[in-house]
């Protein structure tokens, strides 16, 4: 997933506790799913980042000094411009495009 075309802030914003509760019925339980949403994706981001500088890596164990490639800086500042994972999660929570189940809440209502 291209983050970068996301639609979500790069700094902190203000957001409505009523919003955020309406779905789930809970603040608590809304921010525990943007937490583990936010923890996704900063694991695909992590791993993106990695896949991409493992490309720069020599394998030489000298004890030369390390050269940093312009094409490793510009990837890095890529990464470090995109918003947090805790801002795309709550823009994804608000807009609904994170699903979410409850086993607890769904065992209740079948019985």
């Amino acid at each position: 997933m291209d983050y970068k075309k996301s639609k979500a802030p790069t700094n902190t914003v203000t957001r409505n506790i009523v919003e955020l509760s309406d779905d789930t019925g809970n603040i608590y339980e809304s921010v525990a799913i943007m937490a583990k949403r936010a923890n996704q994706i900063a694991a695909e981001i992590k791993q993106d980042l990695n896949k991409k500088l493992a490309e720069f890596s020599s394998y030489n164990d000298s004890l030369e000094e390390v050269f940093e490639n312009r094409e490793q800086i510009e990837i890095s500042r890529y990464y470090e411009k995109l918003p947090k994972p805790t801002l795309l999660a709550a823009e994804e929570f608000e807009q609904g495009q994170v699903y979410w189940r409850d086993p607890a809440r769904e065992k209740v209502e079948e019985d």
